[in-house]
């Protein structure tokens, strides 16, 4: 072990957060330029957009909750979280290469549309994140001592992953997207490998169940029926995702929206039960997960939406614009969006949560990022007051990518730190499904693209309330 690991420098935890920043990389790449480049350079519609974005969160399901428990019980090229880092930084690389030159493939391939090979290489490009992203987050809790010492550890991996997503926007903005996925490609498959040859994983975690009884409760948890459980405030919107996704598939075109009312009132149901939930039940833990995963999964509904349907809300608003200078100030709307949430966590949000507490700091945070959405509901109509208002969602966008991490790391066995994150993802990727497959209708019938906001302001506004029910840890 190397002596900045041992003494805990602030080389190690920079070093730590590298890469975790290069999967960030790769995904503010995806969010600056894939919705841009398959409308603009392939001339796909809304809906069809949507369609590609549903790639990721269904590589998002698979990939973290089983590279999650894969990794959480293997152990090869000296490491267990490792090789998985290593082998989606190279196919993320690969990927990112890949996005300027589908119709090349399709002609190579040749397959008559480009749509299935778009819909191809985003999966493999999310599938390749995803594969990655669960064991650069659990690398983190793997590392360092539970409290302030691995908040410190993700605070500064937003800290570091927002300050380059910061620099993929700018470069968007600068220059152009082509520049960005060429240059994006080198930096994500340098910071996948580099750290992982100077960090020490720990060849033995929190020790595994001794009694029977919770050896018994152990497999229970890691069986599919136990998992399914413990995600039990997300079945609205998997049982909503399964139908979707197939009546998209099969090309029916909904005539009403009987099937997203009903999935949400579902959805609202079980969330409410679990935030009401006692905390003593299953030894408090698999109540408390629960309890966070219902509140975090309304904020990437919000947050999600802005990403896929900013590019059609800014054709709208700025008709007057080419599709380079469109695509420049959706770049710099994120690179507000991430300067503001690349700031705030090691230099505000670290501070504060020690003070006041983590949960209180979140609430908050979500508080000014619904104000942030009321407002550009409200008053953005201009790159300027685009900007402003996206410089306060970055309050909030801080504190999700940094704080519910930490948070959920207190709440679960470290010995499976990574199926636990896997099942965490899943309250990101199954609201991004939602979106790309319920939203995304919603949007392409609305004659306003303003609505885009409305839907995230109320979004983030249930979070925040939901946030309010999980307990604090001492």
């Amino acid at each position: 072990m190397h002596k900045f690991q041992q003494s805990k420098s602030p080389a190690f935890f920079a070093l730590l957060s590298l890469p975790s920043t290069a999967m960030g990389f790769a995904l503010s790449i995806q969010i600056s330029a894939l919705s841009w480049i398959l409308t603009t350079q392939y001339q796909l519609d809304i809906h069809d957009v949507g369609l590609v974005w549903a790639a990721g969160p269904l590589a998002g399901i698979l990939g973290q909750v089983i590279i999650g428990v894969i990794s959480d019980k293997v152990w090869f090229w000296n490491g267990r979280r490792r090789p998985f880092i290593l082998i989606g930084g190279m196919l993320a690389a690969l990927m990112l290469l890949a996005l300027p030159n589908l119709d090349v493939i399709s002609a190579n391939l040749g397959v008559g549309g480009i749509l299935g090979v778009a819909i191809a290489v985003a999966l493999t490009l999310d599938l390749a994140i995803n594969v990655s992203f669960n064991p650069t987050r659990s690398i983190i809790a793997d590392v360092t001592d539970e409290g302030d010492e691995r908040t410190k550890g993700y605070t500064w991996m937003q800290s570091i992953s927002g300050t380059f997503g910061v620099l993929a926007y700018a470069v968007g903005a600068v220059f152009d997207n082509y520049v960005l996925i060429y240059a994006g490609a080198v930096i994500v498959l340098l910071f996948s490998i580099v750290p992982t040859l100077f960090i020490t994983e720990p060849r033995e975690l929190e020790s595994e169940p001794k009694t029977p009884a919770e050896a018994v409760k152990s497999q229970k948890q890691d069986s599919l029926l136990g998992m399914l459980i413990a995600i039990r405030p997300l079945w609205g919107f998997l049982v909503y995702d399964i139908y979707a996704m197939g009546r998209r598939m099969a090309g029916i075109e909904p005539a009403n929206y009987y099937a997203e009312i009903a999935c949400a009132v579902v959805t609202v149901l079980l969330v409410a039960q679990a935030l009401l939930e006692k905390e003593t039940a299953d030894g408090g833990r698999l109540t408390s997960f629960r309890k966070v995963i219902a509140a975090h999964s309304f904020s990437w509904v919000g947050i999600q939406t802005t990403f896929v349907f900013l590019f059609p809300f800014l054709q709208q608003q700025l008709p007057g614009m080419s599709d380079i200078d469109l695509g420049r100030v959706g770049s710099m709307s994120f690179l507000v969006l991430n300067a503001v949430g690349a700031l705030l966590p090691a230099v505000v949000l670290m501070p504060l949560a020690h003070r006041i507490g983590r949960i209180k700091t979140h609430v908050i945070c979500m508080a000014f990022m619904t104000a942030g959405y009321v407002g550009l509901y409200g008053f953005g109509v201009s790159p300027a007051k685009i900007y402003l208002l996206m410089a306060v969602l970055g309050i909030g966008w801080a504190a999700i990518v940094s704080l519910p991490f930490a948070i959920v790391s207190q709440k679960v066995s470290q010995a499976r730190m990574g199926l636990f994150m896997g099942l965490f993802n899943l309250s990101v990727v199954l609201p991004q499904l939602v979106v790309s497959l319920g939203v995304a209708l919603l949007i392409s019938r609305a004659p306003d693209k303003n609505i885009i906001f409305a839907i995230s302001a109320a979004s983030l506004a249930l979070s925040a309330i939901a946030w309010s029910f999980v307990r604090e840890d001492d």
